[in-house]
């Protein structure tokens, strides 16, 4: 009989909502973070709190990853390796394809199956269950894992091979993070030229300018002055950043994804990985000496 233990390691941003859907679903579940404060509010709803990667390894047949780096998912897959339980990791990590590749040849040598997941949606996405769900791994377990993918959102098959999923959530994030880049010049320059921000918002969304942006960071975490869409300006530059590397490899230009990167490098600076990803607005506000607020 399977284990139908849900093993569940990176309780941050995206992993805390996405645990409690589970829980929710009525889905057993076994937790693990570094931080074991972020694991004590799903305790309390009645998870199980795992010590260590390898506790989780040894209890769960299935075990989901939400984390933030491609070391940290090194390291975590070596310790799952000799797990007791696990049968298979499902990783909504967004790592590039590189380091996909790598965790799926190191988990397949033991036997273990790797799904590579990446996600999309941002914290609101995965509170209320829409994220986009990229995936890429065989057929046969892509058919499999319907029934628990669709507790997060939509899943999409985009391929068979590890690292194709990664790629698509790639492309995925250069444009949201472009998107964020050019509506904050725009709407800068519209603001300093005397427009009310809400009234071109309003117009933007009616026309062709519209973008994620526009439609939903903007009215949402900027022109409240809150800059707190959910996804951090670190996370955002680290993504744009692999996204460009793996663009060189295949041998595309990226000209306005390069500029993307350099606005998220000086966000990044100025403000702090931590920031909001939409703190970009902030450093072109300063730079125009007006605020696009409502």
């Amino acid at each position: 009989m399977e284990n139908d233990v849900l093993g569940f390691i990176g309780i941050g941003n995206m992993g805390q909502p996405m645990a409690r859907r589970l829980i929710d679903a009525g889905r057993r579940l076994v937790v693990h973070d570094i931080d074991s404060r972020a694991t004590e509010p799903l305790a309390r709803l009645g998870a199980t709190v795992a010590g260590s990667v390898a506790e989780v390894a040894d209890a769960a047949g299935t075990v989901l990853l939400s984390l933030p780096a491609p070391r940290m998912v090194q390291e975590v897959v070596r310790d799952l390796v000799p797990g007791k339980a696990v049968q298979r990791v499902i990783d909504f990590s967004t790592i590039g394809p590189a380091a996909a590749a790598s965790a799926a040849a190191a988990l397949d040598a033991r036997g273990i199956a790797y799904i590579d997941a990446p996600v999309s949606g941002g914290v609101p996405g995965a509170q209320a269950g829409t994220l986009a769900v990229m995936v890429s791994c065989a057929q046969a377990h892509f058919e499999a894992l319907q029934a628990l993918l669709r507790t997060f959102g939509k899943p999409f098959h985009v391929g068979e091979r590890a690292g194709q999923a990664q790629t698509m959530k790639l492309v995925n994030n250069l444009l949201s993070a472009t998107a964020i880049a050019i509506s904050s010049e725009a709407m800068a320059m519209g603001v300093k030229s005397g427009l009310d921000p809400r009234i071109m918002l309003d117009i933007i969304n009616a026309g062709s300018g519209r973008n994620s942006a526009t439609q939903d960071k903007f009215p949402r975490a900027v022109l409240p002055g809150t800059f707190d869409y959910g996804f951090g300006t670190g996370l955002a530059y680290k993504d744009v950043r692999l996204c460009i590397d793996e663009a060189e490899q295949l041998g595309v230009p990226m000209v306005v994804g390069a500029a993307v990167r350099q606005m998220l490098a000086i966000t990044h600076s100025l403000y702090g990985a931590g920031s909001d990803y939409t703190s970009v607005c902030r450093v072109v506000e300063s730079w125009a000496g007006v605020e696009v607020r409502g």
